[in-house]
């Protein structure tokens, strides 16, 4: 069939990838800290206060004390490839896509900040990405990232034309791809320190304890994470929450709790978050830095972090896993 003249040029139809991760300021510094924190605390998936009451003290307060505070924390495990989520996002995108191959388009983007996810999925859909599969790389669900994700995803789409058909990367709190990934590296972690830990602490980010109560599975899910974690190093895991933000009752016990206790007790200890996908401010900064300096402080001595899984051989190994099962019957193997 001949095109008539002026049709315009399709593509060829391909499949694209899209990790998507929570996101960064720019750059360590009071401003774009306050642009970045102005749009991840103005989603009302992240705070359930009605915009009326919140945003005054969002605008006033907070937007004008936090930023400098924030950005003093950023500077601390800021690299000279950028924001360490950010590098290790996109080194994560770059070794899917050399291990998954020509056949299918991977990218990156932050659901706050740059790279967007509006313009990313225009990217890829310019490419000819009829399909894509949406991947957020929380292992627990909650709404407050992975739903927000989703919504950020339809509301550009609702924008859009030609639309792509989608898929998107369910929890993997369970999987046996990500528990096995952890167990090697802690296992791995574990081999290079110089004091047997005697408590191995999962840190994972805290939510205010209402949502429990409203229905979101996150806590659960964290929970059983741990302790298919545990099964399969055959040790205890004890878990806590961090990162409590404001007046309200968050999920306990509590990460910073939790150090104090065990620095008085004289505890060993090694930490790690596995929550996160790639380390950033909450497990360099809080956890790495502040979390030990803590634990220093109230008599403890022997404290570790186990970095997150980033884009290691076992971190690069589960995601492709995940990833090329979701494809399953768009990509042919």
């Amino acid at each position: 069939m001949t095109r008539p003249f002026d049709h315009s040029t399709v593509p060829a139809a391909r499949v694209g990838v899209l990790l998507v991760n929570l996101g960064t300021p720019d750059a360590p510094e009071p401003g774009p800290v306050r642009r970045y924190l102005r749009e991840f605390l103005s989603d009302r998936r992240v705070v359930e206060i009605p915009p009326l009451l919140w945003q005054p003290i969002l605008r006033g307060i907070i937007l004008t004390t936090r930023p400098r505070k924030s950005a003093h924390a950023y500077a601390q495990v800021w690299t000279d490839a950028g924001s360490p989520l950010a590098a290790i996002t996109r080194a994560q995108a770059d070794a899917l896509q050399a291990a998954i191959g020509p056949a299918v388009t991977v990218a990156h983007a932050m659901r706050y900040g740059q790279p967007a996810i509006g313009p990313a999925i225009d990217t890829l859909v310019e490419a000819g990405c009829r399909r894509i599969l949406i991947a957020p790389l929380y292992p627990q669900y909650c709404a407050a990232t992975t739903a927000t994700v989703v919504d950020a995803v339809g509301a550009h789409l609702a924008r859009l034309r030609w639309q792509p058909a989608l898929r998107t990367l369910p929890p993997y709190h369970d999987d046996p791809a990500y528990i096995g990934a952890l167990a090697a590296s802690v296992t791995a972690g574990l081999a290079t320190l110089d004091f047997v830990p005697d408590v191995l602490l999962a840190s994972f980010h805290g939510m205010p304890e209402r949502t429990l109560r409203l229905g979101d599975p996150y806590h659960c899910q964290c929970l059983k994470s741990a302790r298919l974690l545990s099964e399969a190093l055959g040790r205890p895991v004890e878990v806590a929450f961090q990162s409590r933000f404001g007046r309200a009752k968050w999920l306990e016990p509590a990460t910073d709790t939790m150090l104090e206790r065990l620095g008085k007790e004289g505890r060993k200890i090694a930490i790690l978050a596995p929550g996160f996908s790639a380390d950033c401010l909450e497990t360099l900064e809080e956890l790495a830095i502040r979390g030990k300096e803590q634990f220093e402080a109230a008599g403890g001595r022997d404290f570790a972090y186990i970095p997150c899984l980033n884009d290691s051989a076992a971190g690069m190994a589960l995601l492709e896993t995940l990833t090329r099962r979701e494809l399953a019957g768009w990509v042919q193997e």
